[in-house]
């Protein structure tokens, strides 16, 4: 179940699978990076967000210390606004009790630390929060403003401040109070927000690891492509040596692994060639070798006076040597081809069916459109000749057929014989069996048409199937890409 799920979702080819895995680990280094920044992102916002508030309520606090006193009222409610309010009250602020107090301590000596040293001195702080926008109402809406006036305003202001402002976009803040004893004894009074983070991500951010995402994924591919690519010229000089063991040698390119695979593929090649060089040498021994003891058995067997004896020894003897020509022809048609050229391939049959029936030979094709077709006419046509000569022999009749399939083309050879037995379909094809017991010459064959056939079309890339037909005799079809 697993693996037809994989085979079905994921891609087929090494290069998208490359591809897949490359994408995979490029989203979760990103992701990671994502995650990372936010965090870095959050606590770089709170940190400068807090040192900011600090330096600007120690810088108040000086200003309005130094102001004389009938002036620090007006500039206290000057230095107010929505995001930030200064209040000024003779009495110390009852409502800050920190919530937080690392935080609230970490505020508090802040402020100090920017504050000259003077009698009476006192610094409080209070941070409560996490809190949303609307929650600036809660805390700030008893805060005192002016000298014990309330401050319920504040809390719409802040939320105003907090949905207008920054629209929600910053998430949730903290509410900061703090309070700092001057030197006439009263209390000035702070009430602002600090961020609690930042925004889970930017924009500008994300679209630039989107683009950089993109040119590093463009470049993995092309990169990938150039390390696959081999792999294609591979499975196509696999297919051509099946072909064609004299094809030319792959160019040895790419890198080191590569050259070295196609040193071990073109050595494979040339140890196949040679050892098909190396038959068809020892068969033409063989047939130079036999000829001639057989020519000596035919003169001697011509000068026999029994003239029933003398006729079943030549009889024999063309038996023996139709053979040994028949397995020369099958050796040299895999070794020594003839060149490719494109043909009509409707026209190379018509040529071998108008053959035959010139010669009264019973054999009928069907019309059929012009085909195009590279091959090496010469061998097509024995191919053809070779099945209508069986079909002729077995069946008495041989009716042709072209069929065009979209991705190959079929000649399909009827007759009407006995057919062949199923459990021999397969065998026909091996050279020398005949499934005829008597082997007699002008019915059994040599055994070897068949498979002479099947090596040529094998060798354009397709293959002869056999099948008995339902209302009796047989269905050969060579089949080739096209």
């Amino acid at each position: 179940m697993t693996n037809d799920l994989a085979r079905r979702f994921l891609p087929q080819s090494l290069f998208g699978r490359t591809v897949l895995i490359l994408l995979i680990g490029m989203l979760a280094s990103h992701a990671i990076s994502i995650w990372i920044s936010s965090g870095v992102r959050k606590e770089a916002v709170r940190e400068v967000g807090g040192f900011a508030a600090a330096q600007r309520i120690a810088n108040l606090s000086r200003l309005i210390d130094d102001a004389p006193a009938d002036w620090r009222p007006r500039i206290a409610q000057a230095l107010s606004d929505q995001t930030f309010r200064v209040t000024l009250s003779p009495d110390p602020p009852t409502q800050i009790n920190p919530s937080e107090q690392g935080a609230a301590a970490t505020m508090m000596d802040a402020i100090a630390g920017q504050l000259p040293q003077w009698r009476g001195r006192q610094v409080r702080v209070s941070v409560a929060g996490p809190i949303g926008p609307a929650g600036f109402g809660d805390f700030a809406a008893g805060f005192p403003y002016g000298s014990g006036g309330g401050m319920g305003p504040m809390g719409g202001m802040m939320h105003d401040m907090m949905g207008s402002a920054y629209g929600g976009g910053l998430g949730a803040w903290r509410s900061l109070q703090a309070a700092v004893r001057l030197r006439d004894g009263q209390w000035l009074s702070f009430a602002t927000a600090l961020p609690q983070s930042g925004p889970p991500f930017s924009w500008s951010f994300v679209i630039a690891l989107a683009v950089m995402g993109l040119l590093v994924l463009i470049v993995s591919a092309w990169a990938v492509r150039g390390v696959t690519a081999p792999m294609g010229t591979f499975a196509e000089a696999a297919d051509r040596l099946g072909r064609d063991v004299t094809a030319p040698p792959l160019p040895e390119t790419g890198p080191s692994e590569i050259r070295a695979a196609i040193r071990a593929f073109n050595r494979m090649q040339e140890s196949v060639r040679r050892l098909v060089e190396g038959r068809t040498q020892m068969l033409a021994a063989i047939s130079h070798d036999l000829r001639t003891p057989l020519t000596l058995l035919r003169l001697r067997a011509e000068e026999a006076e029994n003239t029933d004896e003398r006729e079943k020894a030549l009889a024999t003897i063309g038996e023996m040597d139709g053979m040994i020509s028949s397995m020369l022809a099958f050796a040299r048609d895999e070794m020594f081809a003839e060149p490719r050229r494109r043909v009509d391939l409707t026209t190379l049959v018509e040529s071998v069916v108008d053959d035959m029936t010139d010669a009264g030979i019973d054999v009928r094709m069907e019309p059929s459109e012009p085909l195009p077709f590279e091959c090496q006419p010469a061998a097509i046509k024995r191919v053809v000749a070779n099945l209508l000569d069986n079909a002729i022999k077995y069946g008495k009749r041989a009716d042709v057929t072209i069929v065009r399939l979209p991705d190959s083309v079929e000649i399909v050879v009827e007759d009407q014989g006995p057919g062949i037995p199923p459990d021999e379909v397969e065998k026909v094809f091996q050279p020398f069996y005949r499934i005829e017991n008597s082997r007699n010459r002008e019915t059994g064959g040599t055994g070897l048409g068949l498979a002479i056939s099947q090596s040529i079309a094998q060798a354009h890339g397709g293959e002869i199937t056999l099948a008995n037909r339902e209302g009796g005799g047989l269905r050969a079809a060579v089949r080739l890409p096209g």
